[in-house]
């Protein structure tokens, strides 16, 4: 009996659905329908009642497939032990990245990944939505904050500073704000998560805090596409050091108000499960490390962040 086919068996048994696992798989609904068949005509019984709607699970697959889950498990397991004494690194990486990052830094990271190793594959899921590791098929992902689930495992790659960014043909003409109380009459660019536009800047000078209501005609949930709008000029944008630090060490934008310090955040790895942390994540997470606190050095060498980001 193919393990493959196992596979396909808790899929359907999660989804109550040939189609819906197929989906989840990346196959096509005859080959799940074949692979559910084979692994029924070798037990001599059908795991799966079905009806015109759904299916359910049979007596025999009730019993059944929390076994088979388990089995699968122990197998994963016992490979990913034998991978990483033999320091193994291939595989499929599915990894969910944010759009800014991983379509400006992290993609030519993962390229260079790739040559190194080359029996490695890559499926990237660009998002700035929050993902769902189950839903979305992606076996680790580079996000922004510290995980909140405590079933999740996750490796921290380094602390990432906001900065409040403008280019320099916007500053020329709306004029250049050095306090929180001079945003009024600017126009700020947004990041919008599901219909939540983020118009409300919090800032911090030492002990004192300010929160500012901004108003701005552009919002976005695609965080490149804010980016965009700011080196093009069309107002101010508050954003992570690491999604502008091309455009800062370009002078394409500028650090507007160093004075003050909009929210910070942290960049993490993460994973869902143990069984995800394979040699290649391993290595991966060091590589972000590395490449994370080049960019970090770099734009603290040229003034635009202070000692304190590679603390």
């Amino acid at each position: 009996m193919r393990t493959e086919d196992l596979r396909v068996v808790l899929k359907v048994a999660e989804f109550r659905s040939i189609t819906a696992a197929a989906a989840q798989l990346d196959m096509q609904t005859a080959t799940a329908s074949a692979a559910l068949k084979r692994v029924e005509s070798a037990l001599g019984m059908e795991l799966f009642i079905r009806t015109t709607r759904r299916l359910r699970l049979s007596g025999a697959g009730e019993r059944y497939v929390p076994q088979c889950e388990r089995a699968l498990l122990v197998l994963d397991h016992a490979r990913q032990n034998v991978r990483e004494e033999m320091d193994v690194v291939d595989g499929e990486l599915r990894i969910s990245l944010s759009s800014d990052l991983g379509r400006n830094l992290v993609t030519p990271w993962l390229d260079e990944f790739m040559e190194t190793y080359p029996s490695v594959s890559l499926r990237a899921h660009l998002t700035d939505s929050n993902i769902d590791f189950y839903r979305d098929s992606v076996d680790i992902a580079l996000r922004y904050g510290s995980p909140d689930d405590a079933s999740l495992y996750g490796f921290k790659i380094c602390d990432v500073q906001g900065l409040l960014c403008a280019a320099p043909e916007y500053l020329d003409r709306r004029g250049t704000p050095e306090h929180p109380h001079d945003l009024a009459s600017h126009n700020g660019l947004f990041y919008q998560l599901y219909d939540i536009i983020h118009d409300v800047w919090t800032f911090t000078d030492g002990d004192r805090k300010f929160k500012i209501k901004m108003s701005g005609n552009r919002a976005s949930n695609d965080g490149d596409l804010v980016r965009r709008w700011c080196v093009a000029g069309q107002g101010l944008a508050v954003k992570s050091c690491l999604d502008m630090s091309a455009d800062l060490l370009s002078k394409r934008v500028v650090n507007v108000m160093s004075g003050f310090k909009p929210r910070s955040t942290e960049l993490w790895l993460i994973c869902p499960s143990r069984q995800s942390i394979t040699p290649a994540v391993r290595l991966l997470r060091d590589m972000f490390r590395e490449k994370s606190k080049g960019i970090l050095s770099q734009l603290v060498e040229e003034g635009i962040l202070d000692d304190s980001a590679l603390a």
